[in-house]
């Protein structure tokens, strides 16, 4: 049995909403960098050229992923470093100049949608007094607050902590105590639940969190094995945290 928490610490992409596995080019962000560009981009090569950016920017993310003390990009590094660094220099100012809507752009999803069970197990830890706050890795937290404002689960937090607001970047485990310090209880009654291992759980771990859950997500397949960073419990979906809410007496068991 895992010990009680005082508080819930929860990733965004994999935990409180699905997330698409495969990146779609969103037509507006084409759009508005075909006019950025000053017409020197077609809108087929700006498609091409976001395509080797995300995969040039998830290379990063592996990289950095490897660091215990990783740190986000600013959104003007992201383009400059991983779409524009061969456009000509008026229209890679131009896209650092809109940098931020862009990343808005970016990292909106029309298809995230709550994972099954979540809003019970929210709302069952809110009737219990539990605090919780968002920890995830992101290009553009403000996408991310957006959906949760449009599905009404934006109340439930007391935190939201992104990467390209407060800094640090998963597994670097600064972000878990930001959040754990914003919600006043320490890091160590506090339940981390995350959909990796190699961010997620190497976090929970190295912040010193008292339960590192793991709620799998197709990501979680895609991953090594990593020795050493177990979870101490793995659910399937919100209905399963709710389950181990139950069983460690944080919530009511009828909740």
């Amino acid at each position: 049995m895992l010990p009680m928490p005082r508080a819930l610490l929860l990733d965004f992409g994999g935990v409180l909403a699905d997330a698409p596995s495969a990146f779609t080019t969103p037509p507006e962000l084409v759009r508005r960098l075909v006019e950025l560009s000053g017409g020197v981009r077609s809108a087929e090569e700006v498609t091409r050229d976001l395509s080797d950016a995300s995969q040039a920017y998830a290379r990063w993310r592996d990289d950095v992923g490897n660091r215990e003390r990783s740190m986000e990009l600013p959104h003007a590094r992201v383009w400059a470093e991983f779409l524009t660094p061969d456009w000509p220099a008026p229209a890679r100012e131009a896209v650092e100049r809109e940098a931020t809507p862009l990343a808005y752009l970016w990292t909106w999803r029309p298809e995230w949608a709550v994972r099954p069970g979540v809003p019970e197990a929210l709302a069952a830890a809110a009737r219990a007094g539990l605090p919780m706050a968002i920890v995830s890795n992101t290009l553009c937290g403000a996408a991310h607050r957006d959906f949760l404002r449009g599905v009404g689960l934006d109340g439930r937090f007391a935190a939201q902590f992104y990467s390209d607001e407060a800094g640090p970047r998963k597994p670097n485990p600064e972000l878990a105590r930001l959040a754990a310090r914003a919600v006043a209880v320490p890091v160590g009654d506090c339940w981390f639940v995350g959909d990796s291992v190699h961010r997620d759980i190497v976090c929970a771990r190295r912040a010193g969190v008292g339960a590192a859950v793991l709620m799998r997500s197709p990501r979680t397949d895609r991953e090594a094995p990593l020795p050493g960073f177990a979870p101490d419990a793995v659910v399937d979906d919100g209905h399963g945290l709710l389950a181990l809410l139950r069983d460690a007496g944080a919530v009511d068991s009828s909740g």
